[in-house]
């Protein structure tokens, strides 16, 4: 099965793809907020998505967070689960650090790794 990850953020969002069989999460992109319900159902059909799990911070982001999901799912008609995504960012620039990615790509795409180290968590939550 295709797994949509989503690191929400009240400016960007960032998106990354798993696929059940494999237990890999792969970052997909980082998109702004403007028209993302949209965006994220055209990404759904490109990419044969069969579900979107929505990374949950703890803390008072959450509510924001749950009223988006509810939302993206009656937009794409397709199942939202929510999973903690705590310290997922730190762990993304972590990593990024770590490979000498230089500063503005990690800028760029560390809401990206941060949804995919995420999903992968979810992956291994499954088994």
């Amino acid at each position: 099965m295709k797994i949509l990850g989503i690191d929400y953020g009240r400016s960007k969002i960032g998106l990354a793809t798993a696929e059940t069989a494999t237990g890999l999460a792969e970052p997909m992109a980082v998109v702004p907020r403007a028209n993302i319900k949209k965006q994220i159902s055209r990404i759904v059909c490109e990419n044969s998505i069969e579900k979107i799990v929505v990374g949950l911070p703890g803390g008072r982001l959450d509510a924001e967070i749950k009223k988006f999901g509810r939302a993206l799912e009656q937009e794409t008609g397709l199942p939202i689960e929510y999973f903690d995504e705590t310290l997922t960012s730190l762990d993304a620039r972590k990593l990024l650090l770590k490979v000498q990615k230089k500063r503005k790509f990690r800028q760029e795409w560390e809401d990206a790794y941060a949804a995919a180290i995420m999903l992968e968590s979810y992956l291994s939550h499954l088994c």
